[in-house]
């Protein structure tokens, strides 16, 4: 697994939570359900691989796509 994929999951998984989150505490039902959808589908796909990666500085690009995919996450709700 590569940086730039660990990244991208990351980014991923915590945008569409955040997006979801947004879209829930505005009642938007119909996003919600499609958001909430592929996050799980998302999770259960990332389950177990980021935490049986022990590459050095792997940790770094998670963080970081975590922190990118929470403002973009964001964004998306609007």
């Amino acid at each position: 697994m590569t940086y730039v994929s660990v990244f991208l999951r990351a980014l991923l998984i915590v945008g569409l939570t955040a997006a979801n989150v947004r879209l829930v505490s505005d009642g938007r039902y119909l996003a919600a359900f499609f958001t909430g959808g592929a996050l799980s589908a998302v999770w259960w796909g990332n389950t177990g691989i980021a935490a049986h990666n022990q590459k050095r500085g792997m940790w770094l690009a998670y963080a970081f796509g975590a922190a990118c995919g929470t403002v973009c996450g964001m964004w998306l709700g609007r």
